[in-house]
C-alpha cells in the first residue's frame, strides 16, 4: 500500500492515548541523563522485564549502553516538575534534570526517584536498533512501590495527575 498517512492527523490521534509518565535514568562515570517515557511494556513477568523505545540520537541511550543498567521510576501525582525537567522543557539537560527532586541509589547504581509510584532497578538485557530509535529491554533486579503516590499520565497533550 503506497498511501501516506497525514502526519498531523496521526499526531492528533496519538493524543487519545493515555500514557504512564515514567523517567528512565542512566549514568556512566561522571555523566548522567534521563528521559521521560510515556509507554511501558512488560513483555514478561518471569523473568521480570520492562521495555521502552528510546531516541537513539539522545544522550540517555549511550549511557544505558555503557553502564549496562538503568532506573525506571513511574511518576506519582506530585511529580510534574520532574516530568518537565526530564522532558527537556526549558533546555534542561544532563545532570541538571535531577535538580529539585530526591533520588536514591538502587542495587545496580542507577538512580530511582524517591516517592515515585514505583521504581524499577534494571540491568540492560538487550538493545534493538530500528530507524533512529532503540528498543531497550531491561531485566528488573529490584522493585520499590509507593501505593499512596498516585500516578502521572500524559493525555491530550498535557500532564495529568491521578490521585491514589
Amino acid at each position: 500500500m503506497s498511501e501516506s498517512v497525514d502526519k498531523q492527523a496521526f499526531r492528533e490521534g496519538l493524543k487519545a492515548f493515555a500514557g504512564n509518565i515514567s523517567v528512565i535514568t542512566a549514568a556512566h562515570g561522571r555523566e548522567a541523563s534521563g528521559i521521560v517515557c510515556t509507554s511501558v511494556v512488560s513483555p514478561s513477568a518471569e523473568p521480570p522485564l520492562l521495555m521502552a523505545a528510546i531516541n537513539a540520537g539522545g544522550h540517555t541511550l549511550p549511557l544505558i549502553r555503557d553502564a549496562g543498567c538503568f532506573g525506571w521510576s513511574s511518576l506519582g501525582a506530585g511529580h510534574e516538575a520532574v516530568a518537565r525537567a526530564f522532558s527537556g522543557f526549558g533546555g534542561v539537560e544532563g545532570e541538571e534534570r535531577y535538580a529539585g527532586a530526591e533520588w536514591e541509589t538502587a542495587v545496580t547504581g542507577a538512580r530511582l526517584l524517591k516517592g515515585a509510584a514505583a521504581g524499577f532497578d534494571c540491568v540492560t538485557q538487550e538493545i534493538i536498533d530500528r530507524d533512529g530509535w532503540s528498543i531497550v529491554i531491561g531485566r528488573v533486579v529490584a522493585v520499590r512501590n509507593d501505593p499512596g503516590a498516585g500516578g502521572m499520565i500524559w493525555w491530550r497533550g498535557g500532564f495529568r495527575a491521578l490521585d491514589a
